[in-house]
């Protein structure tokens, strides 16, 4: 392997990880939700709580975390929220109330979020075009890693310890990261870095009003708000409904992570030799026909080994949708990139967030709430497409 491809491996997988951290602090410790509830004598609804908190951390970060990073560059928000992680992962350990390990989530996932949008925005700073592409699609195969190992790893570490240790973990990957960013070269040049932070912000009504951008934040919004729903939904889907065991649902889980990641691949190597604006246009048919099916064979009581198929083919697109769509988004908005990078991440959470609880408006004995999402979801990224994005580009 050359020195360029090394570099660039080392660089993808730092990103990787900075993209990941957020997400790993509310998979890791899914295994340990039931713990929290007789440790702090708390309800369900509270522990659930708990990963409301991390998400809505997620989603403000980024908003925050996007135009600091352009005000001051990249290297030191991103050293800044790494450490206030680490310190909020202490906190969760030694929390003495449902209260303060909240504020602690709350703050864990507002840092975490620096890794994400700050990550976005380097790789928008090192590369472009198809290359931005390919890279994108390679931090997306990397990070499908982290739902398929995350709760894996949450479950052994409680084989031995305790619901803290999942939080002791996420400190130690936090101080690597803090570690790693003091060897980071700076990325955004100088006369790239906007001069006034109120302007850094004012930036996001610019992006809003910027139609070909916004299509994309809708496009981003409506697909992963249907990615959501099979998220809140597959639990029910295969255990309630189809009798599967928790050790079986976590191998159909992580059989479409894997899918996910290999769709991933495949995209980095389409980059380049198929356009940016067609990989979108097959991706989000792809999901919107296979979830009209799903929904066939929901209406149909059809079997287990039919149905998993189906939802394979319909989630594994949007690795696919989310590296193209990222990738053009982005290309318009190289003096924006870290505003920009913070309205895309946040687009991603935005109804995902509303949609979960509806997955189960209807009990957790019927699958059809979460494929009218779904359905919805995906009929709405092609809207995007026909009436918003492809006419920029004279596609049809």
């Amino acid at each position: 392997m050359n020195q360029t491809k090394l570099r660039q491996l080392r660089l993808a997988i730092f990103l990787a990880l900075l993209t990941a951290l957020a997400p790993l602090a509310n998979d890791m410790y899914l295994p340990a939700l039931p713990m929290l509830d007789s440790y702090f004598s708390i309800s369900t609804s509270l522990v659930q709580l708990t990963l409301t908190m991390t998400t809505i951390g997620i989603a403000l970060g980024q908003i925050f975390a996007g135009p600091i990073s352009d005000f001051m560059g990249r290297r030191w928000p991103l050293l800044l929220g790494m450490v206030i992680f680490c310190l909020a992962a202490l906190g969760c350990i030694y929390a003495e109330n449902i209260w303060l390990f909240l504020f602690w989530r709350f703050v864990l996932g507002f840092c975490g979020a620096s890794g994400i949008v700050i990550a976005t925005a380097i790789a928008r700073d090192i590369y472009e075009g198809a290359e931005l592409t390919r890279f994108f699609a390679i931090l997306i195969m990397l990070n499908g890693l982290a739902p398929i190992l995350a709760p894996i790893i949450g479950g052994q570490l409680l084989l031995w310890g305790t619901w803290r240790d999942v939080f002791l973990l996420l400190f130690f990957i936090g101080a690597s990261l803090v570690l790693a960013t003091f060897f980071f070269t700076e990325t955004l040049p100088a006369q790239r870095q906007i001069h006034n932070i109120s302007s850094a912000f004012r930036r996001y009504g610019e992006l809003l009003h910027d139609r070909y951008f916004f299509s994309h934040c809708l496009l981003q919004c409506f697909t992963f708000g249907a990615f959501f729903a099979y998220i809140a939904g597959s639990s029910f889907l295969f255990q309630d409904i189809y009798g599967v065991s928790p050790q079986a649902y976590s191998l159909i889980f992580g059989g479409i992570g894997l899918g996910l990641m290999l769709m991933a691949s495949v995209s980095a190597k389409l980059a380049g030799k198929v356009s940016n604006i067609r990989l979108l246009k097959y991706a989000t048919h792809t999901s919107c026909f296979g979830s009209i099916l799903l929904f066939i064979l929901f209406l149909a009581e059809g079997p287990i080994f039919v149905t998993y198929p189906v939802l394979f083919v319909t989630i594994i697109p949007l690795s696919v949708v989310g590296a193209a769509s990222f990738s053009l988004a982005l290309t318009r908005q190289g003096h924006n990139s870290g505003s920009a990078s913070a309205l895309l991440g946040c687009s991603q959470l935005l109804l995902g967030g509303a949609i979960m609880p509806l997955v189960g408006i209807a009990g957790d004995k019927t699958p059809i709430p979460m494929a009218v999402l779904m359905i919805t979801g995906y009929s709405l990224a092609i809207w995007c497409y026909y009436k918003l994005i492809g006419p920029a580009h004279h596609t049809e």
